[in-house]
């Protein structure tokens, strides 16, 4: 788990996020003394107060990629509370086929006839035609 973290490739990903938060912070100070400048606009003051919110955010996102990667290993590995390590009488996995499960297509909906829905009956038609021209 920690040893991932020091890969070479997270070592990468930690540098990106932190080039991407002292970047965020020097612009956002670069806007900050441009905006008391002379030619400063009331924009730069906007953009000044904005790249800190840039670079927060990179940091939010570094944390949260730390986070998802620490807290997938654990629970694969260990066993869930409460349960026995020697196997049930019963065959789980028999019984977790035999449940119904729920598609997550919902099923079509039926026809409108031309009485329900005149319209909407009549685009179907159209669609139907559309589809038939272009098997052919």
């Amino acid at each position: 788990m920690k040893g991932r973290l020091v890969s070479p490739r997270w070592v990468l990903l930690h540098l990106v996020f932190l080039a991407a938060v002292v970047a965020a912070g020097w612009l956002g100070w670069w806007q900050w003394e441009r905006a008391h400048e002379a030619g400063g606009s009331f924009q730069n003051l906007g953009y000044a107060l904005q790249w800190p919110l840039f670079g927060g955010f990179a940091l939010f996102l570094w944390y949260q990629v730390v986070r998802a990667l620490n807290g997938t290993e654990p629970h694969e590995e260990a066993e869930p509370v409460g349960e026995s390590a020697a196997p049930e009488e019963t065959d789980s996995s028999t019984s977790e086929r035999s449940r119904p499960r729920r598609s997550p297509v919902p099923p079509p909906a039926p026809p409108v006839t031309e009485e329900e829905d005149p319209q909407l009956a009549e685009y179907n038609r159209y669609l139907a035609e559309l589809n038939a021209s272009r098997s052919e």
